[in-house]
């Protein structure tokens, strides 16, 4: 999938593009059906929500599950972000989000960036985002909120929230959220006929399948799922291969160490049996956990 001239145009503007129901149900329920036995798992790699044992993120089931192993490698995943950075990709983070219902957490206001520049020295924000539905999404379970044009800042002063959810993040304080989005057009107003335009804040709703594409300096943010309906959601983060990191602080199956670029399957992969490797199918690797905060010789990582 390429992107027309329109599209990076808007992205630029904005700081991300969304794709209602790009995949296909079909294609969507492969990813779907998956994802119950994947959160069943007692490992470290699913992350739980504080106070509960429901899954908050699943990180790096391309590397165990054949179909997300399959949707790692999609040409409509990989292909727009190849096309905006004019360079190829490895996989520097891969998780599935479960705001489930009733239960599942706010993630709080950040950049994605803010997390892989100070955590695992990420050199640029040449990475960014790609997110699929694999439930519906409405305003009502937790859907994602993003500060439109937010991502011009660059790179925003962060805290290191280590208390408010079971899982940190270096997150952006009230009074700079504010001035984002009263940048980004404010409060919103109403039309003629009642209904509600977005200004500075837009959420991005859609049938699972929807995609959305967004700037890793994009400021966004969820609310808590308080209604009866999951939100789960996959998230590809894609780096340029020479903007790879260069501090493995976090355990490998959070930030990944394998720089090599990807190679994509053909557009019908999730419905039809190609074969991918699945190193980590017999268990993950006690490597996996080793960290360090020393910086890596990047002789010895080179892709």
């Amino acid at each position: 999938m390429r992107l027309t001239p329109e599209q990076i145009e808007r992205f630029d503007r904005d700081g991300y593009l969304f794709f209602p129901g790009l995949f296909t149900p079909q294609e969507t329920r492969t990813l779907t059906e998956a994802v119950p036995a994947l959160y069943a798992r007692r490992e470290a790699y699913n992350v739980r929500e504080k106070g509960s044992d429901a899954v908050r993120t699943n990180f790096a089931a391309h590397l165990y599950s054949e179909p997300f192993a399959k949707l790692a490698r999609h040409p409509r995943m990989v292909q727009p972000v190849q096309d905006l950075f004019g360079e190829r990709l490895y996989m520097h983070q891969f998780k599935i989000n479960g705001k489930m219902a009733h239960e599942g957490d706010v993630w709080q206001w950040h950049q994605d960036y803010g997390t892989w520049k100070n955590d695992d020295l990420m050199p640029t924000e040449r990475a960014m985002n790609v997110a699929i539905f694999l439930d519906d999404v409405n305003p009502f379970n937790g859907p994602l909120m993003f500060i439109r044009g937010s991502h011009k800042k660059g790179v925003l002063d962060a805290k290191h929230d280590l208390e408010t959810t079971s899982y940190p993040l270096w997150t952006v304080d009230n009074a700079l959220i504010g001035q984002l989005v009263e940048r980004g057009g404010g409060q919103g107003t109403f039309d003629a006929d009642g209904r509600y335009v977005p200004g500075g804040i837009i959420s991005p709703n859609g049938p699972a399948g929807s995609m959305i594409l967004f700037h890793s300096c994009l400021v966004h943010a969820s609310t808590s799922n308080m209604s009866p309906w999951n939100r789960v959601s996959v998230y590809l983060s894609l780096c340029a291969v020479g903007n790879h990191i260069r501090r493995f602080k976090r355990p490998e199956y959070i930030a990944h160490r394998d720089f090599a670029p990807i190679d994509c399957l053909p557009d019908d992969c999730l419905l039809t049996d190609y074969p991918v490797d699945l190193p980590w199918k017999d268990g993950m690797p006690a490597s996996a956990l080793v960290t360090s905060t020393e910086p890596i010789d990047k002789l010895e990582v080179a892709a």
